[in-house]
């Protein structure tokens, strides 16, 4: 039974592959600060089923806390670190950069040096679709230039992708980043789209829709990620970038007229200017994901949305 260690197990997509990897018989060690980015109780109803299990240990605590990572290392005989725990969100990186710096820069390295010291093989580290910036070139692939990031989100996530791919050559851990596309589904963060616009639609307030509602983006349904990152797991690998998208686009407007298919109630939207950091699409090439670990969305927009609300109602109706 290998013992996988997760960091951010608290938070949307974290704890969704906890509950998973628990179901599967793996152990799992969880390290998440539940910061208050967005409210804690969330967090800490996301962690409630894991902590019925034998197998699930629960750390609270910061990744850049030295001390308390060396412990964990030192407590625990980890086979895998999956690393998610970071400083979220596109248009709050421009408000305070450093943060961003510390957590998404600092706070890998200091899991790589831990993974290292302790001869740990293998290290999976989430990053983002952010990294292509506005990149004219679509779908996206692993193999196009990255280099015109326009937030300080995107730029910090490529430079844990570079720290990786140097301690890999360094040091010969296994590492693999993983870029996924617009994650959503049960335990979305509160202040994403989806969440966000079925919340208020379902209740009759205001939704912003930001620019003229053509954006498009490749929204991806949370168990599909977590069976790519549980596939990866049992996957031999030297250093690797992967698309964990669905290959599919849908605009704004269109994602806004869905939500109100499923909830039966019409958006009052104010129209907004596009924000800065935003890029006008995401659309993932995931043939390679596919060829080195059969990873294959199953979920389309229309049932995942479906599948969102019908969790939403009950935590909420």
């Amino acid at each position: 039974m290998k013992n996988i260690l997760v960091t951010g197990g608290a938070g949307f997509i974290g704890s969704n592959l906890c509950d998973k990897l628990l179901e599967l018989n793996y152990k799992v060690i969880n390290i998440d600060n539940f910061n208050s980015y967005y409210d804690p109780a969330i967090k800490e109803k996301n962690v409630e089923q894991a902590l019925k299990s034998d197998n699930y240990k629960l750390y609270r605590g910061d990744i850049l806390d030295e001390n308390l990572i060396s412990k964990i290392f030192d407590e625990n005989s980890i086979d895998v670190v999956i690393h998610l725990a970071a400083m979220a969100g596109v248009r709050n990186s421009l408000k305070d950069p450093l943060e961003y710096v510390d957590v998404d820069i600092k706070g890998t390295v200091n899991l790589l040096q831990a993974s290292v010291k302790k001869g740990i093989k293998k290290f999976i580290s989430a990053s983002s679709s952010s990294v292509y910036g506005v990149n004219s070139k679509v779908p996206f692939s692993e193999e196009d230039n990255v280099e015109l990031q326009i937030s300080p989100y995107a730029t910090a996530k490529r430079s844990g992708e570079l720290f990786c791919s140097t301690y890999t050559r360094l040091y010969g851990i296994s590492t693999a980043c993983l870029r996924f596309f617009t994650v959503y589904g049960p335990r979305q963060r509160p202040e994403m789209a989806i969440h966000m616009f079925t919340k208020n639609i379902a209740e009759g307030k205001p939704i912003n829709m930001f620019g003229d509602g053509n954006s498009r983006r490749d929204y991806t349904y949370v168990d599909d990620v977590v069976d790519g990152i549980i596939a990866l797991i049992a996957c031999n690998f030297e250093f690797e970038i992967l698309n964990f998208g669905n290959c599919d686009t849908i605009s704004l407007k269109d994602l806004i007229e869905t939500i109100e298919e499923t909830v039966g109630n019409k958006a009052i939207i104010n129209k907004m200017s596009m924000q800065k950091g935003d890029v006008p699409i995401t659309y993932a090439d995931i043939s390679k994901a596919g060829r080195i670990l059969g990873y294959s969305p199953k979920t389309k927009i229309k049932d995942g949305i479906k599948k969102f609300y019908d969790w939403y109602y009950k935590m909420n109706f």
